[in-house]
């Protein structure tokens, strides 16, 4: 029985108006992180801010989809060679110029994923790694560093190398050079960036070609490993949040840049995350770091200039790259797993 200050039907209008604003607000209020399992730091995720989620997930092209999907998540992490697959018309800006203007040069580009300067910063590209070689019991070989990625050919690696899956990645180590990649891929146990490691620390491969914050975190606990950064430079890894078109809120700027600060910032350094910060503010970081970790985290800066991003290829540089890749397939595969 309806009351007489509230006849029925105004009750149900109310109740339906109440309805519709709480999901709404619901709406409104929704804001969803979704990101690679282990590719965001425990540190900085433990102070998201509400109302912010994450969801995380094994497999980075199903990180990659959820950006085009609908409704698409408020954040995205993802490595910058996936982020340029995504459409550009399901990205919008990222916001916090202010906080862009702290990062280093290096990191501008890749905040508009390559596009033209002018053009909006769609990705917070929070930190950087360059690949790094990482061997397990071969003091031999790092005592020949000043040969740079060369290493990689020496007899003794034959059928024990790890190299990234990317071909662009394992063609750029050797600068393009037909001879040299045919050579390198000879070497080849397997092309696994996933796994690799594990071929390594079980002995099944003594040589692997890993982003740096992968490495570091080995390095602090197992003394079989040595790691080294050629003076030739190196490939550089980007790791992105990027803002899909969503309803959702603008990401939360704060959090984002904590990781530039401390307390934060030691303990991404630690942990082998470093994000493009200006050259000085990192030196003043690593002042406490151990001498064979600091120049990892922070190479010297003639090694430094020579590493390079991968911006995203032409169909006609990516036909160019196909055809060298295929062309400088060994002749006798040492039985090499992709």
């Amino acid at each position: 029985m309806s009351s007489p200050l509230f006849p029925r039907r105004q009750v149900l209008r109310f109740g339906a108006a109440l309805g519709l604003g709480c999901l709404a607000g619901c709406r409104q209020t929704r804001a969803e992180l979704v990101a690679h399992r282990g590719d965001l730091p425990r540190a900085w995720v433990a102070q998201l801010p509400a109302p912010w989620q994450g969801r995380w997930l094994e497999d980075p092209a199903a990180v990659v989809a959820s950006a085009s999907q609908s409704p698409a998540p408020g954040l995205v992490q993802c490595l910058d060679g996936w982020a340029t697959t995504v459409p550009a018309n399901r990205l919008q800006s990222i916001g916090g110029p202010a906080l862009l203007a702290r990062l280093e040069a290096l990191a501008q580009p890749v905040s508009r994923l390559f596009g033209p300067v002018g053009a909006a910063a769609v990705a917070f590209p929070w930190a950087c790694s360059p690949w790094l070689l990482l061997l397990r019991r071969r003091d031999d070989l790092v005592s020949r560093a000043s040969e740079d990625w060369d290493v990689l050919l020496d007899p003794s690696l034959k059928g024990g190398v790890v190299l990234p899956s990317s071909p662009r990645v394992v063609i750029d180590l050797v600068q393009g050079d037909p001879a040299r990649l045919r050579r390198l891929r000879s070497q080849a146990l397997a092309y696994d960036d996933r796994d690799g490691l594990n071929l390594l620390l079980t002995g099944e491969a003594e040589a692997a070609v890993v982003p740096r914050h992968r490495v570091v975190p080995l390095l602090r606990r197992d003394p079989r490993l040595r790691a080294l950064l050629p003076a030739t430079g190196a490939p550089l890894s980007w790791n992105l949040l990027l803002r899909p078109v969503s309803e959702q809120p603008a990401p939360p700027l704060d959090w984002l840049g904590a990781i530039l600060e401390p307390p934060l910032l030691p303990m991404l350094l630690a942990a082998g995350w470093v994000p493009p910060l200006p050259r000085s503010l990192l030196e003043d970081q690593l002042k406490r770091f151990p001498p064979p970790m600091a120049p990892l985290l922070l190479p010297p800066p003639a090694v430094w200039e020579r590493c390079r991003s991968l911006p995203p290829l032409t169909p006609q540089q990516q036909a160019s790259l196909q055809d060298l890749w295929r062309e400088t397939t060994p002749d006798l595969a040492p039985g090499a797993r992709g």
